[in-house]
């Protein structure tokens, strides 16, 4: 301390020493000094001067300091000296002072050089992560102060060594759980730069939970209300995602897509957007983005696109993009990230296609977007985004581009002109006097067409109304007609883009369009011309839509045939020439800053030139028209046959493909009728199941109360044993009823014969006897032996009947038997049923009984344990009470043990109670 008061400034007359000396000297105390204060006191004094000195304590004191945080580890203060000293080192936070003397690069250069110092030997990187577990703030904080200065400096070299080093990123990653804020913050900033162009440490940090504590962290501060730290976190979430489709598929499988919705309920009042909110919001736009880019591979984009749609974020995007008070900039990045969500995506278009703006009427969303793009008072930037939100609707979208082109067409027009359609804002812009609304209105018309033939063939029907008194003409004429008239360059760019999509592929609208004979020699002318650099872009397109009237020619017309053409071309430019102009458009500057991607991205209005679409288009056609205009006549007429060819091939493809789209299509309903089965009958299944399992617990309950009640009741086993001995059952007792019946029929039968014997001697009795002869005797004779028999008859029916009668007075008996059995039965059943409540009353208190036991148990077992735990303390306290009569009695004081004081007691109550007894 003497030392450190002399060096630091203390009463010393002599003169001071230099900073250079001071630091040596302090250097020589690290190094030598064997008490751990002086040590300690030296670095601290190291870090003091390592701001002002940086270079000098760089130089000098860089190794001992690296070597104090090899062998005192065990002090948690000296560590923090030391790599805070090592982050003045190398940080180019220098002071203001600082930055005067030295330039900006010489403090970077030297901060990257004391980078590679520290860094070379890999053990200083490794040992500086275990710095980061320890849980002291003085080690920790400067530990990740350090680390995320060394990734600043030099961080490809630091990614490898981190990446190499055993649990190295699950380290840092739990520097997002710690508890103090200010670690868990400076952690986000360090793991910004760990994962920068590093894809390999992005899917490590991704597969470490980082999505769900990022999100977490967001919430807590407020989402987009929240302060930096929420901008920490989405920058690193941007890190994460950007161009690594694995951490992109992992934040779509890991429902990560739902927890985003949230961050734009920005709420009706939209007043008080701090700059903070506004930076916020800007980022988690650009956050959608990344997962819906365009240059993402299409399986995911669209996959991220429909969870989007399916979890309301796409709703919640155009309720701010409809909404009043939003900030340009946030407007601006709202619109650009709904045009990615939708674009290319069938369902979200038709989604976006029915939203309409809050306004009185109702106009849908596209119409008022529209009129912002073809307003020349909006900002640029908004007309750019308007347009590429236009763009990306109608990509891939027949649908929608059938929509937008029938708005243009005579009969869907609204003739009381009460509502403003999207055809009539694209037509309204493509003929102002803004270049920039000309150009936008014409794309924006040619993304209606694109790869859409039919739609091509019923635009020639639209017809414009130029002036009173004049004949309508058709938007194809009055395109040519301001195209010639010599408007500005962009302009005529925008009216050439159009052109060339509309009569690409197209024959009809080609041949409308050499039907005005002034067509040709204006292209011809322009071509030809040797214009200002300026113009090359509108020569190279007039060639373009030149070779377009070429190749697409159908040769209905006979002064416009594709040799006659050839011929022009020959003549009055060349075809060498012809195919330079051509190579203008390819080798502008603009045109291949759109070929790069397809958001409309210009720097400033004169820039808007070429749109991404059709770049396209001009790569496909360029080697086509080339090798056209150099075919003769003859091969003309080879590839005419070849190209009809191609066109049956296509028609039968089409066919096919037509009929492949019908089945796949029964094929889906089927697998989903398959589906529906399946279910239908897994639910089956598992009711067969349950209904199996509650007969089979019926049955061992209905088994169970058998038994009880035979236990229950003798009286019922006793009466079960008469009828099981009687051998009487119920089917017995049908049995025996029918048999009943029988004999009551067979009864009746033997009466109505009896009654018809009767009747018969009646009648004979009645009969009047015969007179005279041998055979009146006869007769009575033969009367009375009829007689005789009849009473014989009429006995043995009497007997068969007595005998019967005796039978059923039996079987009635037995029927009264059965009965009476039969009463009994119902009420031992009744009885059995009576038990049965009983029994289930008797679960339930038994229920009951057992849970009360458990709670018993449960309350004994505690109450055991609470004891033992006393017994455990004062089995303690015994131990503590002898060692502190231990050391009494070493200290001389008189103690007195537990089993004399238990004896003096003892004797103290015998004295007593004798005194009793004497008294007593």
């Amino acid at each position: 301390m003497n030392f450190l008061r002399g060096v630091m400034g203390g009463q010393s007359a002599g003169p001071q020493p230099s900073g250079a000396e001071t630091i040596q000297k302090l250097c020589d105390r690290v190094a030598s000094s064997t008490l751990l204060e002086d040590r300690r006191d030296a670095v601290r004094a190291l870090k003091s001067l390592s701001k002002k000195y940086r270079l000098e304590v760089g130089i000098q004191a860089m190794d001992h300091v690296i070597h104090v945080l090899q062998t005192d580890r065990s002090d948690s203060e000296i560590i923090g000296y030391a790599l805070d000293t090592l982050y003045n080192i190398i940080s180019n936070d220098l002071e203001e002072e600082e930055q005067e003397e030295n330039s900006q690069k010489q403090m970077e250069d030297s901060g990257s050089q004391f980078t590679e110092i520290f860094i070379k030997q890999q053990e200083n990187v490794t040992l500086l992560l275990t710095y980061l577990e320890e849980f002291d703030f003085h080690v920790r904080w400067p530990g990740v102060k350090l680390l995320t200065v060394l990734l600043k400096q030099q961080g490809p070299p630091v990614q490898q060594i981190i990446l190499v080093s055993p649990m190295g990123v699950s380290r840092l990653m739990d520097l997002l759980a710690d508890s103090r804020e200010v670690i868990r913050n400076d952690g986000v900033l360090l793991l910004q730069q760990l994962t920068k162009s590093n894809a390999a440490i992005q899917k490590i940090v991704a597969f470490e939970n980082a999505f769900e504590r990022l999100l977490d962290i967001i919430t807590e501060e407020g989402n987009s209300d929240g302060g930096i730290v929420v901008e920490d976190c989405l920058l690193l979430l941007q890190n994460l995602l950007k161009n690594n489709n694995s951490n992109q598929n992992f934040f779509k499988e890991g429902s990560y897509i739902q927890r985003m919705k949230p961050w734009f309920e920005v709420g009706d009042d939209n007043a008080g957007w701090s700059a903070q909110k506004v930076t916020n919001l800007h980022l988690m736009l650009q956050l959608v983005r990344v997962l819906v880019s365009p240059t993402n591979p299409p399986g995911a984009t669209s996959s991220c696109q429909k969870a989007m749609f399916h979890c309301g974020l796409l709703q919640q995007l155009c309720t701010i993009l409809m909404a009043t008070g939003v900030p340009a900039d946030i407007l601006t990045e709202t619109i650009n990230t709904v045009s990615e969500v939708i674009r290319g995506c069938q369902v979200n278009q038709d989604y976006f296609a029915s939203v309409n703006a809050p306004s009185n009427p109702p106009r849908p969303a596209i119409v008022v977007l529209l009129m912002s793009m073809v307003n020349e008072r909006q900002p640029f930037v908004l007309r750019c985004a308007v347009l590429y939100c236009f763009q990306c609707f109608l990509y891939k979208n027949q649908k929608g581009q059938g929509e937008i082109v029938s708005t243009l067409l005579p009969s869907t027009i609204d003739a009381t002109g009460n509502s403003v359609s999207a055809g009539q804002l694209l037509c309204g812009g493509l003929f102002s006097t803004d270049s920039l609304s000309n150009w936008c209105a014409a794309v924006a018309l040619a993304h209606a067409l694109q790869e859409n033939a039919p739609l091509k063939e019923q635009l020639l029907r639209v017809q414009l109304a130029t002036s009173l008194g004049n004949p309508p003409v058709s938007l194809l004429q009055q395109c040519t007609n301001i195209l010639s008239q010599g408007s500005k360059v962009q302009t005529r760019v925008g009216l050439l883009i159009l052109l060339c999509t509309w009569l690409s592929n197209c024959p009809i609208a080609v041949t409308h369009f050499l039907h005005n004979t002034a067509n040709v020699p204006f292209l011809t002318g322009q071509i030809a011309e040797n214009l200002s650099v300026e113009e090359h872009v509108v020569q190279g397109l007039c060639a373009l839509l030149l070779g377009i009237s070429i190749y697409y020619n159908d040769n209905s017309l006979e002064n416009y045939r594709k040799e006659k053409l050839k011929q022009l071309i020959e003549k009055r430019i060349g075809k060498e020439n012809f195919i330079e102009k051509l190579g203008f458009i390819s080798k502008h500057e603009l045109y291949s800053r759109a070929a790069q991607k397809p958001q409309p991205n210009f720097s400033s209005p004169d820039c808007m030139m070429f749109d991404h679409e059709f770049t396209k288009l001009v790569k496909e056609l360029e080697g086509v028209l080339t090798k056209a205009i150099y075919k003769t006549s003859e091969e003309d007429k080879k590839e005419e046959e070849v190209k009809k060819t191609l066109e049956q091939h296509d028609n039968i493809v089409t066919h096919y493909k037509s009929v492949i789209r019908v089945q796949d299509q029964e094929l889906e309903e089927l697998k989903k009728q398959v589906e529906s089965l399946k279910v239908q009958n897994e639910q089956l299944q598992t009711t067969v199941t349950q209904q199996v399992s509650q007969i089979q617990q019926h049955k061992d309950q209905y088994n169970l109360l058998k038994v009880q009640l035979g236990k229950d009741n003798q009286h019922h086993s006793s009466c079960n044993d008469v009828v099981q001995m009687n051998g009487v059952q119920p089917e017995e007792i049908s049995k025996l009823r029918e048999e009943a019946e029988k004999w009551k029929h067979k009864l009746e039968q033997l009466e109505q014969q009896l009654r018809e014997k009767d009747y018969l001697i009646e009648t004979l009795k009645c009969s009047p006897p015969a007179v005279g002869t041998t055979e009146g005797s006869s007769q009575t004779k033969s009367g009375l032996e009829v007689e005789s028999e009849l009473h014989r008859e009429v006995e043995t029916l009497r007997a068969q009947i007595q005998s019967q009668t005796t039978d059923i007075a039996k079987l009635q008996t037995e029927k009264q038997e059965l009965l009476q059995q039969m009463n009994e039965i119902v009420g031992l059943m009744e009885g059995r049923t009576s038990l049965k409540q009983q029994l289930d009353s008797a679960n339930s208190t038994a229920a009951i009984l057992r849970t009360e036991k458990s709670a018993l148990q449960q309350e004994l077992a505690e109450s055991k344990k609470e004891q033992d735990d006393l017994l455990v303390l004062l089995a303690d306290q015994d131990q503590k009470i002898i060692a502190l009569k231990n050391k009494l009695k070493e200290l001389g004081e008189p103690v007195e043990d537990e089993d004399d004081t238990e004896s003096g007691d003892q004797g103290e109550e015998d004295e007593e109670d004798g005194k009793e007894e004497t008294e007593d």
